[in-house]
């Protein structure tokens, strides 16, 4: 009785918020691969992915404490999404259980650099130990290769996006930012959200935000009623023959 009642609060609750947007509602738009094109001067990570299928994906940085890691996955596995994880080196040597954890469950994990730096400071060089050192930790754990990489901070330049993408890595930023780390509320983090969310976003979180894992359930019930679908963020990309336009979108070539 106590799973259907809190399965029935978020429900009820998510029903309540699609209401609600549907009145103001507004859509936000967001500001290596074999054969893909530049379309600006400027070496750009895919911020979102032009698609026409209403997939979506969710991705938690992780790179301080473990508090509510649990309570995220109990939640995923019981809506049945698979999301993408961006773990620091450090993070990774000192929870190896969770990388296992998060592995086994069926989600993706990515690099979130060995350090956490500001990387646009560093040279090829560091940047493809950063990678390397990085990528192996995970892999030495759920034996899967690591294909994406989120530079930290959100901070990057043309050597971070080159290097990456010449080591068969993708970079990837976000184009829905939930802002947990501030400790906002859940109500908030959901609002964030659902209201800037469209077909091709990634959103953003952090697996030891205060409230994130309290508002998962209400986002997750709340997008899927608008028609959405969470899929990995390697789900999500195209693998060749794109574009990214100037504000990071990636497009498959052809496209209209």
């Amino acid at each position: 009785m106590r799973f259907i009642t809190i399965r029935l609060k978020y429900a009820v609750m998510a029903f309540a918020l699609i209401a609600l947007i549907t009145v103001g509602a507004f859509t936000a738009s967001a500001a290596g691969a074999a054969e893909v094109y530049w379309t600006g001067a400027r070496s750009l990570p895919i911020y979102n992915v032009e698609r026409s299928d209403n997939k979506i994906s969710i991705s938690f940085d992780c790179a301080w404490g473990v508090d509510y890691t649990d309570e995220i996955l109990s939640h995923l596995a019981e809506a049945k999404v698979h999301a993408t994880f961006f773990t620091v080196q450090f993070w990774t040597e000192k929870y190896p259980e969770y990388i296992k954890k998060i592995s086994d469950a069926g989600h993706e994990i990515g690099t979130h650099s060995a350090t956490h730096s500001y990387m646009s400071k560093q040279s090829e060089t560091e940047i493809r130990s950063e990678l390397k050192t990085s990528s192996e930790a995970i892999t030495n754990i759920t034996g899967k290769p690591v294909e994406l990489f989120r530079p930290p901070y959100g901070d990057y330049d043309n050597l971070l996006i080159d290097t990456a993408n010449a080591v068969g890595i993708y970079p990837i930023q976000w184009d829905v930012d939930s802002l947990d780390w501030k400790d906002l509320s859940a109500a908030d983090i959901v609002s964030r959200i659902v209201e800037r969310v469209q077909s091709g976003s990634i959103i953003l979180c952090h697996n030891n935000g205060l409230h994130t894992a309290e508002a998962l359930p209400i986002i997750i019930d709340t997008l899927r009623a608008k028609g959405f679908e969470f899929v990995p963020i390697g789900q999500l990309i195209y693998r060749e023959n794109y574009t990214i336009d100037p504000t990071g979108k990636q497009i498959p070539q052809g496209a209209a």
